[in-house]
């Protein structure tokens, strides 16, 4: 099995995804992975949605799966089988915002516990990292922005490598809100 990154957002498929996709007969990827992958896909794969992660495991060898951004970041990288990298959103998100990638730490809120995840991140952000956050629809920007000193910057990064890519920059004091689901948050000084 090949599990192969399509990038945070259109036209961010590397050459190796496209060439690992165009070889292939059956792909699974989420909607939004298969949009993302749409061109390079063969038009006679068999090419299936998602509808259970946890069977992902039991699939052939001859399979691709197709993980949003990189599959190493919060993404399908555990599976077994040979992994493709991507494009991924803390690397577009570093490079819109000129912070160097060895400067920061990512944590994880997506589908986990939101209160540990802002604990994480406030111990991270105190001891001078810059925090890359992933967050899920139901994470609170204002409840993390109120674990942290006031001063600390806050930029929201919404659809990146979208059209309508949006990065807001605020303070812990006066957080940016998201506008929509799509977001990570990064915290720190940068």
């Amino acid at each position: 099995m090949k599990i192969v990154g399509v990038g945070c957002g259109p036209g961010m498929l590397t050459k190796e995804a496209a060439g690992a996709i165009a070889g292939a007969s059956l792909v699974y990827g989420s909607a939004r992975a298969i949009a993302l992958a749409r061109d390079a896909i063969p038009p006679d794969s068999e090419v299936h949605e998602i509808a259970d992660y946890r069977s992902l495991c039991t699939l052939p060898d001859h399979a691709v799966v197709l993980s949003t951004g990189d599959p190493m970041l919060a993404g399908l990288g555990y599976l077994p089988g040979e992994v493709v990298p991507g494009i991924s959103s803390l690397q577009v998100a570093s490079a819109r915002l000129k912070v160097p990638l060895a400067r920061v730490v990512v944590v994880s809120a997506h589908g986990k516990d939101h209160a540990r995840a802002i604990a994480g991140a406030r111990e991270e952000t105190l001891a001078g990292r810059v925090v890359f956050l992933i967050a899920d629809p139901a994470f609170d920007v204002e409840a993390f922005a109120a674990a942290l000193p006031p001063e600390t910057r806050l930029a929201v990064c919404e659809d990146l490598g979208y059209p309508d890519e949006r990065i807001a920059v605020g303070t812990a004091a006066e957080p940016p809100v998201p506008r929509g689901e799509l977001y990570v948050v990064v915290a720190g000084e940068f």
